[in-house]
């Protein structure tokens, strides 16, 4: 006895409309949360480390009364922080 066509491509089409919606709806994965985790803490770092550089180039070449250094570290994290809330932000929108 051999299964009714109809119903084994009934099954077929269900089965496909199911890899496709895992495809196109991956679930959480761990690799992405430390990729997310790496740009953050890229983004941040980035522009702190640059601030300092700088900072400490302005320091020798500009002194003030105030330390560029620490002034532009700030500065830095703040933008950083800007930078990775947008990051995030833009990849929230997307699922």
């Amino acid at each position: 006895m051999s299964p009714d066509p109809d119903k084994s491509a009934e099954h077929i089409a269900r089965q496909a409309k199911r890899m496709k919606s895992s495809r196109d709806h991956p679930g959480p994965s761990p690799l992405r949360g430390i990729g997310t985790f790496g740009m953050i803490g890229w983004s941040i770092a980035v522009p702190t480390v640059g601030g300092a550089f700088l900072g400490q180039w302005l320091d020798r070449v500009a002194p003030q009364r105030f330390s560029w250094t620490i002034a532009l570290i700030l500065g830095g994290v703040v933008i950083g922080v800007f930078i990775a809330a947008a990051w995030v932000n833009k990849e929230g929108g997307e699922k």
